[in-house]
């Protein structure tokens, strides 16, 4: 199908970009990568009167390290990413969840701002962010906020941003020295959207105890959820099998997922459990 007559603009300010999108009071919608939007405008999921194309708008693209963490801007596109090599000792966690984003044509245009705003329930990023405790930064308008990353998002493909809102960027607390990390995803295929993708993370005390661990999963809710049942199972004990396959009973006992043509819930529930223990383990080795 093609896309229903509509307008454009590309505004040269963030300012601009604001009033255009306030004024239009819902009926405008930011482009950013449009590697989620265009589908949708396609096939009239949505029908907005206008663009308004980010295109032109500068200091949206910058990826920012240091001692506070890492800035992602929300038009740094996936491929940014990829290439910014910093960031595999200021923050591992993240290209490896990036590289599990679709294609590399995708990945050329896809954004941090996009695939927010989009709030696809299988989508990686959003993920990464409720797993991490992310800021997400709005400007909208009222003026500039923060909220946590699990304000952000409320059901499928659907968020807490107001008409007029837009994401600006994206922060990340600081990595810590020593982290235990991994991700792990099931696909039908590479690059298709995750039937279930699971990110962990922890540290260790001086004794050997699990602290402050961050388990999170995509494709088992509306939304992506922390798995804190799974994250209480590790807190405070050694790592070793036992304490995983708790952690990974933990998590299938906490997840209420639904049928859909790609899988059933108990097969979602069950991959749950699996990618847990393989995170954990993976992350202890």
């Amino acid at each position: 199908m093609k896309l229903a007559p509509l307008d454009y603009k590309r505004p040269a300010s963030l300012q601009e970009a604001i009033a255009i999108l306030a004024a239009h009071d819902g009926a405008a919608l930011p482009l950013a990568g449009g590697q989620s939007l265009i589908p949708i405008l396609a096939f009239r999921l949505a029908a907005p009167t206008m663009l308004v194309d980010l295109r032109g708008v500068p200091g949206l693209d910058g990826i920012a390290i240091g001692p506070g963490g890492v800035r992602l801007g929300a038009m740094v596109r996936w491929r940014d990413i990829e290439d910014e090599k910093r960031l595999a000792a200021a923050w591992p966690l993240l290209p490896a969840v990036i590289s599990h984003i679709a294609h590399y044509q995708i990945r050329n245009r896809g954004t941090v701002g996009g695939s927010l705003a989009h709030a696809d329930p299988a989508a990686e990023l959003p993920g990464l962010a409720v797993t991490c405790d992310a800021t997400i930064e709005i400007v909208g308008r009222d003026g500039p906020r923060e909220i946590p990353a699990s304000a952000l998002f409320v059901g499928a493909l659907s968020t807490s941003l107001a008409a007029g809102d837009l994401i600006v960027g994206m922060r990340l607390p600081p990595w810590r020295d020593g982290r235990r990390w991994a991700f792990e995803e099931f696909a039908l295929r590479r690059g298709d959207f995750a039937i279930v993708g699971v990110a962990a993370y922890y540290d260790l005390d001086d004794a050997g105890r699990v602290v402050d661990a961050h388990i999170g999963a995509i494709g088992v809710s509306e939304y992506p959820i922390r798995l804190t049942a799974a994250e209480q199972a590790l807190n405070g004990s050694p790592i070793d099998d036992a304490t995983i396959a708790a952690a990974a009973r933990a998590a299938c006992a906490m997840v209420e997922p639904q049928d859909d043509i790609h899988a059933s819930a108990a097969y979602r529930r069950a991959l749950v459990g699996t990618l847990t223990e393989r995170a954990l383990a993976r992350a202890s080795a």
